[in-house]
């Protein structure tokens, strides 16, 4: 008998960093908008790259190969801003792309890997293998916590 466990998923949403796809419960997800004017706030961390007006919230704006120690990219078409929404926190993530929305069978999410070397480990809750993608599930409290 399969239990309910076995046949849950998630829907998550997927985005790209450099070469790797990464994975955000979409239960989280607020919105995907494109590339706008961000206003830069003084004396906050360098990943913090300011905030934006939308729809009349001012939403802060990270840039999440900044915040994971990767290397800046030139904005692009496909250049997304990934508003997501962890308790009473509202942010946008700068991604370099924001490819789909997939259901992730639960029972396929694996523990991180645990990779010498890379800096955004301490982000990552699991990984997936779905055919041959391997997705990177973030942490997003990890993510979120500006203390570190």
């Amino acid at each position: 008998m399969v239990t309910v466990a076995e046949q849950e998923s998630i829907k998550v949403i997927v985005f790209k960093l450099m070469d790797k796809e990464y994975a955000i419960p979409v239960s989280h997800v607020q919105g995907i908008e494109k590339m706008m004017h961000i206003t830069r706030v003084p004396r906050t961390e360098k990943f913090v790259k300011g905030v934006i007006n939308l729809r009349g919230v001012v939403t802060p704006i990270i840039n999440l190969r900044e915040r994971f120690g990767l290397p800046p990219a030139e904005n692009t078409e496909s250049v997304r801003i990934i508003i997501v929404q962890l308790d009473d926190v509202e942010v946008g993530f700068v991604v370099d792309s924001a490819n789909d929305v997939i259901d992730i069978p639960v029972k396929s999410i694996e523990p991180q890997p645990e990779v010498v070397g890379v800096k955004e480990e301490a982000f990552i809750s699991g990984v997936s293998k779905i055919g041959n993608r391997l997705l990177i599930l973030l942490h997003l409290d990890k993510v979120l916590n500006l203390s570190e």
